[in-house]
């Protein structure tokens, strides 16, 4: 994880580099195989011979497993020795304060230990103040950055990772690239930093091999510097993989969440005095919706808010059936709503991705704290944990469409929002073009923000209005040929459909990713609380 200085333990790389290189032979002799640390030559020591690693990671969890091998020996043609993997899915900037922090010296000695272009000479001669005997080792060398959703997409210049590299290999260092191949958070299980940045879907980090598994000019730099100090690996190296581009689908309105609680939440509601937090109610990822009525007459614009910041992380509010907007974690904290006594007042809240390091690590999801309604606090709730991964998996359960808005809901409905909507289409593949399905990526043009699956499987969340990702990988072995393949999009904010022109629904499958666009939302959370009051909040 970037930031903390890890070393994969010793056992666990010699049986990572042993299934990397192993052959028949090595199994044969596994009990006779050894690894050791040599601290009067400073170097390890494998099967009795001296041994410098150079090795880079890859999170298993974010690359299907139908594509393993393949990125493995692509890891292994590019000179790699070793590989290092995470049990968990992390990625996140992490580490000791003293190491984030700019004025502490630690914080110099990891710009220059970690990234590109740092002051390698320096950063090892600290670690020798610290280490004075034993192998050097740079354990985290980022070959790229995560992404923000709502700030542009991270990249290191290859040039510069190339250029510290052979510094580090120079001074016989053992290095592992952070990330080799960065890979895609499918589902919700992407992280997020504070003060609080969702990441998105894509964990490409402009890696060697990108998230889809392509080689990319940065793969060959970085294999021409190894083989300078190291054996690379004779033969061909496994190609990118073919992408296809079956392009548009139409899409439907199936029902909103409102209409399908029923499906969605069929236990029924969890009934509460005051909000109950996702963990509470056994919802660890997705979505919760929460409901109450109305105790006042709100014929003018009132504040419904969250004194304490306690959205975590967004709320989609509707009175009536009618969408009032958004509550967010950082942003909108107040919402001024509309409506009668009595109607029906529902938040639909997200859990945006949590916060995985450092002491805001217990990052509570759901409503953590009272909403005010005009000052006075809302009670008697009724809490909806949502299962929509096995209503996707039943679509056949889903009887009857979608009650179109009408008459004074849509009238009174403000112009950015509309109810979060289930839509569904399908698309089939051409059994007469050789070698499909292949792998493609997805976009949503002129779709809001929102989560998509295909056949069943949660492919991520798509934040176009946001960026910088407006694509979405899609592996192809989550594709059929044999029948129809089925889309749901669940839009949160806004479709491009309408009553009156359905054919505006549509998604697109192309053959090239874009997660670089330009962004429409960057500035960096503006009049969040301070340091010491996150702590309190959370």
């Amino acid at each position: 994880m970037p930031g903390v200085v890890r070393i994969v333990p010793l056992l666990l790389l010699l049986l990572l580099v042993s299934l990397l290189l192993g052959t028949a032979r090595g199994l044969r002799n596994a009990s006779r195989k050894t690894f050791e640390i040599d601290y009067n030559h400073n170097c390890f020591v494998k099967d009795g011979q001296r041994f410098r690693y150079v090795s880079g990671s890859i999170h298993y969890f974010r690359v299907p497993r139908f594509y393993w091998k393949d990125r493995l020996l692509k890891m292994r043609m590019a000179g790699l020795n070793a590989i290092q993997v995470l049990p968990c899915s992390c990625g996140q900037v992490v580490g000791s304060h003293s190491a984030q922090d700019e004025a502490s010296p630690l914080s110099e000695w990891r710009a220059d230990y970690n990234s590109a272009g740092g002051n390698i000479t320096n950063a090892f001669l600290i670690q020798r103040k610290y280490e004075p005997k034993g192998p050097l080792i740079n354990s985290e060398f980022y070959t790229g950055w995560l992404d923000h959703w709502g700030q542009p997409h991270s990249t290191v210049k290859t040039e510069a990772v190339v250029s510290s590299l052979q510094d580090i290999l120079a001074h016989g260092a053992n290095v592992n690239l952070y990330m080799f191949i960065g890979g895609t958070n499918f589902g919700y299980w992407n992280g997020a930093n504070m003060p609080f940045q969702a990441q998105p879907t894509s964990y490409d980090y402009d890696a060697p091999l990108s998230e889809a598994g392509d080689l990319t000019e940065k793969y060959f730099a970085v294999r021409d510097v190894i083989r300078k100090f190291e054996k690379v690996p004779e033969g061909p190296i496994p190609p990118s993989t073919p992408k296809f581009a079956y392009g548009k689908v139409s899409l439907r309105k199936l029902k909103t969440v409102e209409e399908s609680l029923n499906i969605l939440c069929p236990t029924g509601p969890i009934k509460s005095l005051y909000p109950l937090t996702f963990i509470q109610v056994k919802q660890y990822f997705g979505f919760v919706l929460y409901r109450t009525t109305l105790p006042e007459d709100c014929s003018y614009p009132t504040p419904l808010s969250s004194p304490l910041h306690g959205v975590h992380d967004r709320a989609y509010v509707s009175v009536a059936g009618v969408p009032q907007g958004i509550l967010d974690r950082n942003f909108g904290v107040t919402l001024n709503i509309t409506g009668k006594a009595g109607a029906t007042l529902d938040l639909l809240v997200e859990n945006m991705g949590r916060v995985n390091y450092g002491q805001f690590i217990n990052d509570r999801k759901g409503l953590i704290s009272n909403l005010t309604l005009n000052s006075s606090v809302l009670t008697d709730w009724m809490i909806f944990p949502l299962d929509i991964e096995d209503a996707v998996r039943h679509l056949g359960d889903w009887h009857g469409g979608d009650r179109s808005c009408h008459g004074e809901a849509c009238a009174h409905s403000p112009a950015n929002y509309t109810l979060p909507t289930f839509y569904v289409g399908n698309f089939s593949i051409p059994t007469s073009i050789p070698d499909l399905p292949q792998d493609t990526f997805i976009q949503f043009p002129g779709w809001t923000k929102g989560q998509v699956w295909i056949n069943g499987f949660n492919l991520g969340r798509y934040w176009p209005a946001r960026g910088p990702q407006m694509t979405l990988f899609v592996p192809q072995h989550i594709l059929v040929t044999s029948a129809p393949n089925t889309i749901v999009v669940l839009e949160l904010e806004r479709a491009p459909c309408s009553d009156d022109a359905p054919e505006l629904c549509t998604v697109e499958f192309v053959d090239k990713p874009v997660i670089s666009a330009a962004v429409t939302y960057s500035h960096l959370l503006p009049d969040l609380p301070d340091e010491d009051l996150w702590q309190d909040l959370l």
